[in-house]
């Protein structure tokens, strides 16, 4: 939501209070919240302000600049490599194809639009309003309250808003039976919610429109005299059927909206049966409808035609349950035990009825209807769940003076989602803190010194109906026919059991002034329930089973304080640091590793005994004889191309280079706050060390030559000297620690290329990979056949490395001054009944400072969609982002709070 709409770290709050009310009432308050954040966008992607423009290639005689006269066409589908550079003076027949009073074509200037991407975000908005009254007497209390929420995102045509209406109210029948309850109506909707990930998305879409190319001859999408018909989109001249998706249509005519009516609650009774025995039964409910609506129009290069599909789920959840609690203290011992019971029930249907995919579209332009279909290019589908889950619980906690505590859980799941023999669970957990400075006379400067010591265990199961697979009906040729699920189901899944561990101080010192906490930890998860592929051969695409033994273990450091306080002026700060480290242990027999989501030739995979999160890649070959004064050098084919080995194994083991690990090695954090009088300031500081990611944004604006980087990672030997020398002497350039990808040469003669014919054209955009082409013996020696190091053996097109994750892989370190935060306490003004105000004015984001140094936050670095990005066991794929970079915001805020 963040990427779409903004952060919100501030808001403006108007406080407004008021109370009366006299005897056993206790008043009656109203209490008035004002709240808005405006978020500005400031970073972008980094683009090429002055680059080159689409064009074919190679260039034919006319095509190219010859006494004075114009390129004949430059193809806007084409990528930007293909053309010339831009701002260069040359002139061009290029979109949207400008023609004289005699309908002949003019040539104009190829010139950049540096702010295309800048001019096509907008500033975010959020305001939120509330109103609350509440009263209360000895009896009884209410609690009711109004809130909306209007959003307009960075996005244009993006929105979101929210109603919400709650009571919470209590009434004791006696000094014995209280009743109570909590009522939540919420209704949420969008007329569009902007699509994450490859595809749809209006991010992707300007991501992809080259600079040469007029954003303002965009905003108008549709062209004119064809509203609703046709996009007003750069396409190749004489050839209007091949065109790029305008990203303002993409923001406007793919609408992706909703409706949710959301009603949760609870209603309780408290019952005392005895001094120190009380009772609770309890009745909650989550329920929501929701209705969603997806409509692209004609001329979107994915649907031509046209889509609209509706969809309606359901969703309840209710939950019953009970408890037990005693509280007795007992000479120097005190004892609290609780137990209890609950039962959960979980129900989802859905349907939904769409055109379907490719087909036939809709029948007349902009009427988004079923109806406005024909029948046979109609899809529907539908299907529900049900969960049950039933427990039972209890937990003790006994204290002996103010010494120690030891407290005791245990409790047992039943559910219905696993097999009968495996259906119950049970997981326990204990842990015990002493405190020595109450046993101890460590003198007056130590206030605390505690230590603690602890296992717990938690049992997890699975989502319905993944034991036996279900037969899916469909057709093929006018005949019904029935299939299998892709995913082979598992009918004995085991529930998953975390057992963790740890031990931990807690120190206190000079009246608590200085405070000290450490925490060390392990956790083994068993029984993990994942999918993981399968070969093509099994007929299956990947199979569900028990994981076998992931552990975890890290550290968690805090240390704070207040090292200044004085009746003006006060200091606090504290500092976090943790590191964690998730180990695969073991796998179900017979599984070597898991996949977590795949990328060209590599992907992140972890194998038994490695680090979870690890990067995997193909592999440039490469001379392997150390003997050789070619080791290491690219081994290249007889005609000078490089050679890759893809992702494999030898031996039941993966035989591939790990790249990196989206973990990070640690993470550290600060918080701060400064009081001087009625002022005060506050800022948080994030800091991440180590790990690396995938950009796949980066990846294909890079190899288009949209992002600036690329023109930084080509080889440019001086000029004059003798290029095959240079190389040799410099060969760490493009050794195995070198450039990912190594290319000499660049896209034109200013940017390093060399003279390459092609088509009997010769043109200086040449470039080649050093290394060299040969053989080994039977013993490992190499044996040289040829030098690659001085004759471009292609123009660069699309010379990027794309078999390789490594082009587009980066460090993750990065810091962030994530809020801070100016406060202002007025003096209360009796004499307006005004007791307590105070104005503030913050900020999130002011500074960010990554390693990576490409304009995208390592953090957004995340997709939540399977696709040719995200393929193997998760729903979320960590590590690896495609257009989920939105701009960097500063979110300006304004805080007023007034109590009377």
């Amino acid at each position: 939501a963040a990427a779409l709409y903004g952060s919100r770290a501030g808001n403006g709050v108007i406080l407004i209070t008021t109370k009366s009310g006299k005897g056993k009432k206790k008043g009656l308050g109203v209490t008035v919240n004002s709240n808005t954040v405006i978020d500005n966008p400031y970073k972008y992607l980094d683009y090429l302000n002055n680059g080159w423009g689409y064009g074919p290639r190679p260039y034919t005689q006319d095509m190219r600049p010859n006494n004075g006269l114009p390129y004949m066409t430059i193809d806007p589908t084409q990528s930007a490599w293909n053309g010339p550079a831009l701002d260069k003076g040359t002139l061009a027949y290029q979109w949207p194809y400008p023609t004289d009073a005699n309908g002949n074509l003019v040539a104009t200037p190829m010139v950049s639009h540096p702010d295309n991407v800048k001019n096509f975000f907008q500033t975010g908005f959020t305001s939120t309003n509330n109103i609350e009254i509440a009263d209360a007497s000895d009896r009884a209390n209410y609690r009711l309250s109004f809130n909306d929420m209007e959003n307009k995102g960075l996005i244009p045509n993006s929105d979101l808003h929210r109603k919400t209406i709650s009571l919470n109210s209590s009434i004791k029948l006696n000094d014995k039976i209280k009743v109570s309850t909590v009522i939540n109506y919420a209704n949420s909707n969008a007329g569009n919610r902007p699509a994450i990930g490859n595809g749809t998305n209006p991010m992707q879409a300007i991501y992809e429109i080259n600079n040469q190319i007029d954003g303002n001859l965009l905003k108008d999408y549709w062209k004119p005299g064809m509203v609703g018909i046709m996009q007003n989109s750069p396409y190749r001249l004489g050839n209007t059927g091949s065109y790029v998706n305008n990203p303002y249509f993409v923001a406007n005519e793919l609408n992706n909206g909703f409706k949710r009516d959301r009603v949760y609650g609870d209603v309780r009774l408290d019952i005392q049966l005895l001094k120190n025995l009380n009772f609770f039964a309890r009745y909650s409910l989550d329920t929501y409808r929701e209705f969603r609506d997806a409509k692209i129009s004609k001329s979107y290069t994915g649907e031509k035609n046209g889509f609209y599909g509706l969809q309606n789920l359901n969703r309840t959840e209710n939950n019953t349950d009970f408890l037990f609690t005693y509280d007795k203290k007992i000479s120097d011992f005190s004892l609290n035990a609780s137990a209890g019971g609950n039962a959960r029930y979980f129900y989802a249907a859905d349907s939904y009825m769409q055109t379907k995919n490719g087909g036939t579209g809709l029948i007349v332009p902009g009427i988004f209807a079923i109806t406005n279909t024909l029948q046979s290019n109609v899809q529907v589908g539908s299907g529900s769940s049900q969960k049950e889950v039933y427990s039972l619980y209890a937990l003790a906690s006994v204290g002996y003076k103010d010494l120690a505590y030891l407290d005791l859980t245990a409790r047992n799941d039943w559910s219905s989602t696993l097999p009968v023999e495996n259906r119950s669970y049970f997981y326990p957990s204990a842990s015990l803190s002493l405190l020595l400075n109450n046993m101890f006379d460590f003198g007056p400067k130590v206030s605390l010194v505690k230590l603690r010591g602890g296992i717990a265990q938690v049992g997890n199961d699975t989502s319905p109906y993944q034991l036996l697979a279900g037969l899916s009906p469909g057709s093929w040729n006018g005949q019904t026919t029935f299939s299998v699920p892709g995913n082979l189901l598992n009918p004995t899944l085991k529930p998953e059991i975390k057992t963790s561990k740890e031990i931990g101080v807690n120190l206190g010192l000079f009246n608590n002034r200085l405070k000290f906490e450490g925490t060390y930890y392990t956790a083994d998860n068993r029984n993990q329930i994942l999918n993981n592929t399968l070969a093509p051969s099994s007929s299956y695409g990947s199979q569900k089973f028990n994981a076998g033994l992931v552990t975890s273990n890290g550290v968690e450091l805090s240390l704070g304080g207040t090292p200044v306080k004085t009746k003006d002026l006060s200091w606090d700060v504290n500092v976090l640091w943790s590191t964690n480290t998730l180990t695969l242990k073991s796998l179900a027999p017979g599984v070597t590793h898991i996949i977590l989501w795949t990328n060209a030739k590599g992907g992140a995979e972890t194998w038994v005994g490695e680090k979870i999160g690890n990067i995997v890649d193909a592999e440039l070959l490469r001379v392997t004889d150390k003997s050789s004064p070619y080791y290491g050098w690219p081994l290249l084919d007889s005609d000078g191309f490089d050679q890759e080995k893809s992702v494999n194994e030898v031996n039941g083991k993966r035989n591939s280079p790990i790249i990196g690990n989206f973990f990070p090695d640690y993470t550290m954090g600060l918080q701060t706050s400064l009081r001087y009088k009625h002022w005060t300031v506050s800022a948080s500081i994030d800091y991440r060390k180590g790990g690396q990611f995938v950009s796949q944004t980066l990846r294909y604006n890079e190899s288009d030559l949209h992002g600036s980087r690329i023109l930084s990672t080509f080889i440019h030997p001086p000029k004059g000297v003798d290029v095959p020398t240079w190389l040799k002497a410099h060969a760490d350039l493009f050794g195995p620690n070198g450039t990912a990808y190594p290319v000499v040469g660049g896209i034109s003669a200013d940017y390093g290329g060399g003279s390459y014919t092609d088509g009997g054209i010769t043109l200086n955009d040449g470039v080649f990979m050093p290394g060299v082409s040969g053989s080994y013996d039977a013993n490992g020696k190499f044996t040289v056949d040829q030098e690659f190091l001085s004759q471009p053996t292609d123009y660069y097109g699309d010379y990027y490395g794309w078999g390789l994750t490594k082009t587009a892989t980066f460090d993750a370190d990065f810091v962030k001054l994530r809020d801070f935060t100016i406060s202002y306490q007025l003096p209360a003004l009796k004499s307006l009944h005004i007791q307590n105000a105070s104005i503030s004015i913050y900020t999130s984001n002011v500074i960010l400072w990554t390693k990576a140094k490409i304009g995208i936050d390592p953090e957004s670095a995340f997709n939540n969609s399977l696709g040719s990005a995200s393929v193997g066991i998760g729903q979320f794929a960590q590590g690896i982002e495609r257009d989920n970079v939105s701009p960097w915001t500063i979110p300006v805020g304004f805080k007023l709070n007034v109590s009377f």
